[in-house]
């Protein structure tokens, strides 16, 4: 076996054990390496099916008027998000939460800041068709990208199909988002690991030291990814649009309401309950999924609902041990960190993401819609 499958192998095995470790209740996995993404067997990718996926993410026709593809809500120089504290939804709305970045989204196992979908595949169908999102219709969508020539003839080239499907669709922008990951070559952290011991400076050095040890980070940021990917209540503190901004309280009221809340919930609700969406349990409101801290230093603002601006505001939110939760996780607990010690963790948490931002250019994208060839008349 030549040694850099080897390797790739290795890393796999030492996250999914990791993992499972920290899941059975050992001690959290250390950070490390990222290996490769792993690639569901039932939609392999393809150079084909990835360029077919970044077109798809980049084009306006699969959104409900043709103004909110994939890529408005997640630019590649905003750090693949949109560099706002909540993201800007479809026109006439806002959204309730800030737009995650896609960076390395391949190795979550739940997606969206509740865990409210487990694919990728699932992840595109949700942020396409959702209402504050994309606001497509799948029916009007598909029908487009049939009379466009070219979609026809990539759809058949690559899923072997006579017109395209909406469900390929999104099995093509998901191979396309598999692609969007950090490159370990170019993390200081990374080429530390990998015995560049000049690749982290002597204040990064301590803040990896604070990590792992009096800022506690390690017990929710944990593995390769820099996430556990479990559920937490921190006490972020409520978006101020949620009282005095008239449209953020119609998305936010009728987030509770599509997600089945009685009228007594939805009416009332004043804050993002975050994983009761999912599970309705009174134990899990104020909970959302720890988020990967790679690339940090590329997508601000943080939180699920941006209110923190910068990694210094990150920090001294958790020296203060967060705000005031019904389920506050008992981990978060004041750190008394001094003024250096901040300025080492972030420099350390700076050194989680690539020495520059990962940057795609816009693909070509089909031109305009041709119509359908009518059917022969039939003959006398």
């Amino acid at each position: 076996m030549k040694p850099m499958i080897k390797l790739g192998m290795a890393l796999i095995g030492s996250l999914s054990i990791g993992l499972s470790a920290y899941a059975a209740g050992a001690k959290p996995a250390p950070l490390g390496p990222l290996p490769p993404p792993s690639i569901p067997k039932d939609n392999p990718n393809t150079p084909e099916k990835v360029e077919l996926g970044k077109k798809l993410f980049w084009d306006a026709r699969l959104s409900g008027d043709g103004s909110s593809p994939c890529v408005v809500c997640h630019l590649p120089q905003l750090g693949w998000g949109d560099n706002l504290d909540i993201s800007r939804g479809y026109p006439g709305t806002r959204h309730w939460r800030n737009s995650q970045t896609i960076l390395n989204s391949a190795y979550y196992n739940k997606l969206f800041w509740e865990g409210s979908t487990t694919s990728l595949e699932g992840q595109a169908a949700g942020a396409a068709e959702g209402a504050i999102a994309g606001n497509g219709d799948p029916s009007v969508m598909e029908m487009r990208m049939r009379f466009l020539p070219e979609y026809v003839a990539e759809f058949k080239m690559v899923f072997g199909t006579e017109w395209p499907r909406m469900n390929d669709a999104y099995r093509a922008m998901a191979a396309y988002q598999r692609t969007i990951v950090t490159d370990a070559k170019k993390v200081p952290f990374d080429r530390y690991m990998a015995g560049d011991k000049g690749a982290l400076n002597a204040s990064q050095k301590r803040g990896m030291a604070l990590y792992n040890g009096k800022a506690n980070c390690l017990s929710c940021h944990s593995g390769p990814l820099a996430s556990d990917q479990k559920f937490y209540a921190l006490g972020v503190p409520d978006h101020p649009a949620f009282k005095n901004d008239v449209i953020t309280q119609v998305t936010h009221r009728w987030q509770w309401y599509q997600k089945g809340m009685p009228e007594s919930a939805y009416r009332n609700g004043a804050d993002d309950a975050g994983l009761y969406y999912v599970t309705k349990n009174p134990k899990d409101i104020g909970k959302f999924r720890v988020p990967s801290l790679r690339e940090l230093k590329y997508t601000a603002p943080y939180m699920h609902n941006g209110v923190l601006a910068t990694l210094a505001d990150v920090v001294d939110f958790y020296d203060r041990g967060g705000g005031v939760a019904a389920n506050k996780s008992p981990l978060i607990k004041p750190l008394k960190l001094s003024a250096q010690e901040k300025k080492d963790l972030v420099a350390f948490l700076e050194a989680l993401s690539m020495d520059t931002p990962l940057l795609h250019d816009a693909p070509k994208l089909p031109g305009d819609y041709q119509p359908l060839p009518q059917p022969a008349a039939p003959a006398n």
